[in-house]
């Protein structure tokens, strides 16, 4: 099966390293971060969500309006608007953008960045809101004669929608989660279950919990799997290691304005223990070592709180391909990556690195095509 690859656009030049100033939207910078991704050859980019940033799929619509094969995987939190009303606005864009869309749906890992648009329920009833909310969804988009839903979170009576997605049956959904409620319910929803860059045992332990909880919903084909990192890249081994540590400096001297800048942005990133289990999980890996199997690297991660996909893939293109196939030899379908100097590391990426993995996947797949030919 070919690997998908997935970036990162965001609607100002910054990371952890790069704080710079600027409006909230730079247009101009979109739409070269977008086509930067398009010419690397990625599938599609992540679009991210928070309580004060820019909608989703607004700037979806405009990098769509601007490239013509990249795909968007637009982050969504449930609760926010009727799920008839999410329906509707996927679909449509879809429409528009000629079956480019995708959601990546997050029930929401900060009691205090949910209260910031107004959302006061407890983590366990956010995911059972959201389980209710995706059932209506994935209806909304797929019924052929209008249907009623009534649940704890949401009474739809007589619904139907007539835009529906080009894609078939529907919109494919990610998820996102690292605890026993995410677990369940994107096993029963997910068509990609999206994970954090943790060493291979923890991420394959992650990968079992996903499918059983698949089965238990009863489903005879589990989710595929995504898992996330921020490559980090030399010619050689040295100078990988050496920008490496260049990016962690640089990030601990930021860290106190990354940390504001974040949580005023309403990431909800503040200098105490993270709520979400996906952070606690990779600053539990940074307790036990910097380094991990071939090339994963936790200093960042721990350095910046867990805020986000924060652990690195050091090395060579070489060394960190072979890294990410080591992730796909225990059932990874899907990579995102994204750099520490956003723009020029996705171009690097698509000179580099994903033409590396992708014919050595195509090897393997062409391979086995041919032992039980």
């Amino acid at each position: 099966m070919p690997v998908e690859f997935i970036g990162m656009i965001s609607t100002k030049d910054q990371s952890e390293t790069r704080l710079t100033a600027g409006p909230v939207i730079d247009t101009d910078y979109v739409r070269r971060f977008a086509r930067a991704h398009e010419d690397a050859g990625f599938d599609r980019v992540l679009i991210g969500y928070a309580s004060s940033q820019p909608d989703g799929a607004q700037v979806a619509a405009y990098a769509a309006a601007h490239t013509e094969r990249l795909s968007f995987l637009i982050a969504h939190r449930p609760g926010f608007v009727a799920p008839t009303l999410a329906a509707r606005t996927f679909a449509t864009l879809d429409q528009f953008t000629g079956g480019r869309i995708a959601v990546h749906i997050i029930a929401g890992g900060s009691d205090a960045e949910q209260r910031r648009d107004g959302d006061h329920l407890t983590k366990d009833e956010r995911y059972d809101r959201t389980d209710e909310y995706l059932d209506i969804v994935k209806q909304a988009w797929t019924a052929e004669e209008p249907f009623s839903y009534h649940g704890r979170h949401y009474q739809v009576e007589d619904f139907y929608s007539s835009v529906k997605s080009p894609q078939q049956p529907r919109i494919n959904l990610y998820f996102g989660g690292s605890s026993a409620a995410a677990y369940r319910v994107g096993g029963k929803h997910a068509d990609v279950y999206a994970l954090w860059g943790e060493p291979l045992a923890e991420t394959k332990e992650q990968i079992d919990s996903v499918n059983e909880a698949a089965k238990k919903a009863g489903r005879e084909t589990p989710p595929r799997i995504s898992v996330s990192f921020r490559p980090i890249l030399g010619p050689t081994e040295e100078l990988a290691w050496e920008r490496a540590h260049r990016i962690l400096e640089a990030t601990r001297e930021n860290i106190d304005e990354f940390r504001n800048r974040r949580r005023r942005g309403g990431w909800g990133i503040g200098g105490t223990e993270p709520e979400n289990r996906g952070s606690q999980r990779l600053l539990a890996a940074a307790a036990k070592g910097e380094l991990h199997d071939r090339a994963l690297w936790t200093p960042l991660a721990q350095a910046t709180g867990a805020a986000g996909n924060s652990t690195a893939l050091v090395g060579t293109p070489e060394t960190v391909a072979q890294a990410l196939l080591d992730y796909i030899d225990i059932g990874v379908t899907t990579i995102l990556i994204r750099g520490y100097d956003p723009y020029d590391d996705a171009i690097d990426y698509g000179r580099f690195l994903l033409p590396l993995v992708r014919e050595e996947v195509a090897r393997r797949d062409a391979e086995k095509q041919a032992v039980s030919a």
